[in-house]
């Protein structure tokens, strides 16, 4: 059985299509955990609706100490043997769940699996598809500009066991929570990663993550995280990092130059093919 765990507060514009989207999964092995953090919206009342007619929907609702809180509720609450966090305003594409129960049959024990995941704007334009293909730490570390980490739980999965070797979602983090989950994870998990599109990201005005970014915040988060995993390393994999970040860093420099100023590659090309035919 597959577990979808979704934390809310306050999430009445979104809760109703969240719930229709793992009804609309058509998997017949799911179920739906939603952890309401004591919403004052309508929230409760429209979960209440639909968990009169889905059994698969259940459900709690009580003040919480933030997401991680409530996620860490779900996990402890979850029957089946894989979990999903999907965030009230995320999605998946058609027929993902009964996809990723297939491919788990297939996987040993604690491991974690990946797929793309659609990034969207708030006027419903995608942004970019995320395709966190790379997700050894140390390539992680290299940092987003280099290689991604996956973006989003819609597009991952793993087993619930993984949570008896990491421990569960850091409380104390309102923000970074999945990020540091994702760096614990990688380097105790069998990680698989899936060339497919399963999940929906809408990073928009008015969400927790797109106000952190915006107000600098996020940034810094990010930073101080990626810098206590560094600090964690062997002296040869900080090595490693430098040394790929200096190079990757100075090429994509050289091709967004270029990029700018593409009369000067022509002209470098046509000065050596005339050395190159004087010289014959």
């Amino acid at each position: 059985m597959i577990t979808v765990i979704t934390p809310v507060y306050n999430g009445e514009a979104f809760i109703e299509s969240c719930i229709q989207v793992v009804i609309e999964q058509n998997c017949s092995d799911v179920e739906h955990i939603i952890v309401d953090g004591g919403s004052k919206d309508k929230t409760v009342g429209i979960i209440k609706q639909y968990a009169e007619n889905y059994p698969h929907l259940r459900w709690i609702s009580e003040a919480d100490q933030g997401q991680s809180d409530a996620m860490n509720k779900g996990i402890n609450l979850a029957k089946g043997e894989i979990i999903a966090i999907l965030n009230v305003d995320d999605y998946y594409q058609p027929h993902v769940l009964n996809r990723v129960l297939d491919i788990f049959k297939t996987l040993p024990n604690n491991s974690f699996l990946v797929g793309n995941c659609k990034v969207w704007d708030e006027n419903g334009k995608v942004k970019f598809i995320n395709k966190p293909q790379k997700l050894k730490l140390t390539e992680l570390l290299l940092g987003w500009s280099i290689n991604p980490h996956p973006i989003n739980p819609s597009a991952y999965f793993y087993h619930k066991s993984l949570h008896d070797e990491i421990g569960l979602y850091d409380i104390e983090d309102h923000y970074t929570m999945d990020v540091d989950f994702l760096f614990r994870v990688v380097q105790k998990a069998k990680v698989y990663y899936q060339d497919e599109l399963w999940g929906n990201y809408r990073d928009i005005e008015g969400t927790k993550t797109f106000n952190d970014r915006e107000s600098g915040q996020g940034e810094k988060r990010m930073s101080n995280l990626f810098n206590k995993y560094y600090q964690q390393l062997s002296p040869r994999e900080k090595l490693q990092i430098q040394v790929k970040r200096y190079w990757l860093q100075n090429l994509w420099s050289k091709v967004q130059y270029f990029e700018r100023h593409p009369d000067e590659i022509l002209s470098g090309i046509f000065k050596k093919l005339n050395v190159f035919t004087k010289a014959k």
